[in-house]
């Protein structure tokens, strides 16, 4: 092979002759580690992303748990079609209703489509519906 560099050389035609050389190795390139580096990071954010919004999720949902089983009578609850009514009872899985003082309606409402509770009744209507029992 040097010899036919040497040949071509003599020839004239020098880049040719750097042609036929054997490629030099890469200098001051990455590593195979660090052009890794980017893509571990993405996945870590992703990962990072995915178990903050489970962790939020369970959070939320703990809540909702929470509110529903502190559900009583007498207080005012917004539903999740937007009907709001006053607690007149609370059974196992269910709530009814007042939402119309004039004319006494009363719904039946799952407890998970409570939504939220509006506001809470004072202390002293708390204690007397539930000293009427």
């Amino acid at each position: 092979m040097d010899s036919m560099i040497g040949i071509l050389d003599m020839l004239g035609s020098p880049r040719v002759a750097e042609l036929m050389q054997a490629p030099a190795p890469p200098t001051g390139g990455q590593s195979g580690a660090m052009s890794l580096f980017p893509i571990a990071l993405m996945f870590a954010v992703l990962a990072f992303m995915l178990l903050s919004a489970r962790s939020q999720k369970k959070r939320e949902q703990r809540e909702r748990d929470e509110m529903h089983a502190r559900l009583g009578k007498n207080d005012r609850v917004l539903t999740v079609g937007g009907i709001i009514g006053t607690v007149m009872s609370v059974k196992e899985n269910e709530v009814v209703l007042k939402v119309d003082e004039t004319t006494n309606t009363k719904m039946t409402f799952l407890k998970s489509a409570v939504q939220r509770v509006l506001e809470e009744p004072a202390a002293s209507e708390k204690q007397a519906a539930t000293s009427a029992r």
